[in-house]
């Protein structure tokens, strides 16, 4: 199904200027990530969709619309090396900075849940029994209320969990079918899971962060509003915080005060 270039536009414009996300370059993927769900919603074009998303003042229908177009297949242990750094580097400093034992991490873009859970199994590997004594609750943001529900749901396919450790999937999962597993709810309590756009006010964080990911959604923005959200999570890093994007993403050149510390990993050093 083809998009007339006013329809496209108006969509474009406004998914800028509403979520950061730029969609300049992405004419094919709206049509062939959407075709198929305009049809089944019983539109026979992109116009009376289009109409539709922006008469629903929910904004249920545009939400929709973003995870379609944003949401990309995840699994656990996605990008190991920076849970490597994590427990080689970054734990081993905070837990000889923080007095009051206050460990906070933000999974910014948190999709379907895969990268929060992660985090907390290597908490609770690093920490072992120490881990009592500590507050480690993950916070983990989307903008997206349909992968938000998966991942608190917390139930994943066989195929996510083929880069996690089997000891790992076997302490923190529940098999619930031949196929599926379930995250136990012990450590789903680590996690809350909140509604955040990127595009948002960051003034809603009263604490800062020790350690941030937002890693594969900078993809979608343009190198203005990369600068502006790199400036943002810089100004909400505690001193010495590290900020870990995706390995093929760079924040060369717009990077403003952070120090690049190894690949897709940057850190606030005054």
């Amino acid at each position: 199904m083809h998009i007339e270039d006013k329809d496209f536009f108006r969509l474009r414009d406004y998914i800028k200027v509403n979520f950061g996300v730029n969609l300049e370059k992405k004419r094919t993927l709206i049509e062939g990530r959407l075709s198929n769900f305009i049809i089944k919603q019983g539109f026979e074009n992109f116009h009376d969709y289009i109409e539709d998303i922006f008469k629903d003042k929910s904004g249920a229908k545009i939400n929709t619309l973003m995870t379609k177009l944003t949401t990309n297949y995840t699994y656990f242990m996605r990008e190991e090396t920076h849970y490597n750094f994590m427990r080689e580097v970054a734990l081993p400093y905070w837990t000889q900075i923080i007095r009051d034992r206050d460990l906070r991490i933000w999974s910014a873009g948190c999709a379907s849940g895969e990268e929060a859970y992660t985090t907390v199994m290597l908490l609770n590997e690093w920490f072992g029994a120490r881990k009592k004594a500590w507050d480690t609750t993950v916070l983990a943001t989307d903008i997206s209320l349909k992968v938000l529900e998966m991942a608190k749901a917390g139930v994943y396919p066989e195929e996510h969990f083929d880069h996690l450790p089997k000891v790992w999937k076997d302490k923190y999962f529940a098999k619930i079918s031949e196929e599926s597993y379930k995250i136990k709810e012990q450590y789903a309590k680590e996690v809350v899971f909140n509604q955040f756009n990127l595009m948002g006010d960051f003034s809603r964080f009263r604490r800062k962060f020790h350690i941030i990911f937002c890693r594969n959604v900078m993809i979608y923005f343009d190198t203005p509003t990369k600068a502006a959200l790199a400036k943002r999570f810089y100004e909400v890093l505690e001193v010495g915080g590290w900020l870990f994007i995706g390995l093929s993403e760079t924040l060369s050149g717009i990077g403003g005060e952070f120090q690049q510390i190894a690949p897709a990993i940057y850190r606030r050093v005054r």
